[in-house]
């Protein structure tokens, strides 16, 4: 596969992480708790992924092995817990701006851990999408009404834990196939989730019904198809540009509760998304400038 391919599969691991909120503010409006969400979430996701292990490619795995993938899916797990419960005080346009704020964590835990400092190209499109941000959040048009302390926390946990993850995803055990990886991933996030908000209402097969449909799709589009793009992809392209690409979320969650929640979204807002979508680009660049000096790198070792 071509560099921008695993860029492409990032970008759509963003995309559907994007979709979560509006179907989670759903959840709580048929009168599901955060808890029953979540747990749904992991328990439809983790049954889905392990069905696709089982036809997929496997390597064998000793038990050390096996253990640091499930304790790489800790962080899967928080961030849903950390997201979800920013979302039972903010509305789902402003709860992702906070999560949002991965795309500069991701640069500095490459500082940190790669010692690898941000291009100024890296930097300008990180400005473009904080602007876009702050643009998308709505706070320009409506003021921080919308905003709670509590729900302010728990975005940005969340954007913690989300950066980690995608950090892990990237770094850990990177000759593992990808759904095998991925399905450990998600174990590891179920258990998470299971310990601290055990979801003992799904232990009423009524209630259990009830939340699957929301299960199976923020299992499949929040568990199964994230860890297993950035899988793939992650470990080509690094942690630094694939926060910058997952940042397609964003965009998505604004324009699906728009859509869906029909809450409103101003014009600074649409804005913001426009920024958002330019930073993307910009943040693409360094890929094309990859590409163009790959080829050229071939072209010379033919002659």
């Amino acid at each position: 596969m071509k560099t921008w391919h695993y860029a492409l599969l990032v970008l759509l691991g963003g995309c559907s992480y994007g979709a979560l909120s509006t179907f989670v503010k759903l959840a709580y409006s048929a009168g599901f708790t955060s808890s029953a969400v979540t747990g749904s979430q992991f328990l439809m996701g983790a049954l889905l992924i392990w069905i696709a292990a089982l036809f997929s490619k496997k390597k064998k795995l000793t038990l050390p092995k096996i253990g640091k993938l499930l304790l790489s899916g800790i962080p899967l797990g928080l961030t849903s817990l950390f997201y979800y419960q920013s979302l039972q005080s903010l509305n789902a346009s402003l709860a992702i701006i906070f999560l949002f704020q991965f795309v500069w964590i991701g640069s500095l835990f490459e500082f940190v851990f790669y010692k690898k400092k941000p291009t100024t190209g890296k930097v300008v499109s990180i400005a473009i999408l904080v602007i876009g941000s702050i643009l998308a959040s709505g706070i320009i048009a409506e003021g921080s009404g919308g905003m709670t302390w509590q729900g302010t926390i728990w975005g940005m946990l969340s954007a913690l834990t989300y950066t980690t993850f995608i950090f892990l995803s990237s770094s850990v055990e990177k000759d593992t196939p990808a759904v095998q990886k991925s399905a450990l991933f998600t174990t590891g996030g179920m258990i998470t989730v299971f310990l601290l908000s055990p979801p003992t209402e799904l232990l009423q097969l009524s209630v259990l019904m009830e939340i699957a449909p929301y299960g199976l799709y923020l299992g499949l589009l929040g568990v199964v198809l994230p860890p297993i793009l950035f899988t793939i992809g992650m470990p080509h392209i690094g942690p630094g540009l694939g926060t910058i690409l997952t940042s397609a979320e964003l965009p998505i969650a604004v324009i699906l509760s728009a859509l869906v929640l029909t809450e409103q979204v101003s014009m600074s807002q649409w804005l913001g998304v426009v920024f958002i979508l330019g930073g993307i680009i910009a943040g693409n660049l360094k890929i094309s400038k990859t590409i163009k000096k790959s080829s050229y790198l071939e072209r010379e070792s033919t002659f």
